[in-house]
């Protein structure tokens, strides 16, 4: 089954909001997350597609996170299921929208042509409050996290120029035990599983930045607080 870039989108950060709301939801921030379409050939380099940047380049961007794909199909959930008829394409702050693709079909190290492209899957997004301040749902980064529909990361091992309506073609698959799905598993677990934490440390083609997170909580032996990440801001 042929694989589809169904849009390109790429924005860099603008700030919105107003600096003295009361509602924590609508205080002035700053984001990259408000993606456009982008139409024709787009060049996809090392750390990311012509046209796109990042506010917070210390989680977000560089060679490991250089452009993030996200599925088609979880807009039909998030507006079918739940009733979010404000979360629509691009809304996640993908670079790639792509079918029919999940997160239980991709693994790390997975390696597609697309293009003149060849990019290689690299980790999970870890979702952090801002898609949920953009669309004022408060528990939207938990729900991200807790439905497994987080999307992932591609590094760029050959930079190219990508276009709408190409397909990705499967290179390579050298990781097929590590899907998406069981990282996100092992990652947001609530229970601390040091041996699985340990395998999915020890994959070679995990990001390299992730892996020294996992590393850190396998020493520290304890699930780490993420209200900082999931709520931050917002609460």
């Amino acid at each position: 089954m042929a694989i589809l870039l169904k849009n390109i989108f790429a924005g860099l950060p603008k700030t919105v909001g107003d600096r003295n709301a009361s509602n924590s939801m609508d205080r002035e921030w700053t984001s990259a997350i408000f993606k456009e379409p982008v139409e024709g050939p787009v060049w996809v380099g090392k750390t990311g597609i012509t046209g796109d940047g990042q506010a917070d380049r210390k989680h977000h961007g560089g060679p490991e996170k250089a452009v993030f794909a996200y599925p088609y199909c979880h807009y039909t959930y998030w507006n079918n299921e739940l009733g979010f008829s404000q979360i629509t394409p691009g809304g996640m702050g993908e670079n790639f929208l792509i079918e029919p693709i999940w997160e239980d079909t991709v693994s790390i190290g997975d390696m597609f042509q697309i293009g003149g492209a060849v990019v290689q899957v690299s980790q999970p997004r870890q979702p952090c409050w801002k898609p949920a301040r953009r669309f004022k749902i408060k528990n939207l980064a938990l729900l991200l996290q807790n439905t497994g529909r987080t999307g992932w990361y591609f590094r760029v091992l050959q930079e190219g120029f990508v276009e709408v309506g190409q397909t990705l073609s499967l290179v390579d698959r050298p990781c097929p035990e590590w899907t998406i799905v069981k990282c996100n598993q092992i990652i947001h677990g609530v229970q601390l599983d040091l041996e699985a934490m340990r395998s999915l440390a020890e994959c070679q083609l995990l990001s390299p930045g992730l892996r020294e997170t996992l590393e850190k909580r396998i020493a520290k032996r304890e699930v780490p607080d993420i209200r900082n990440r999931v709520f931050g801001p917002n609460e």
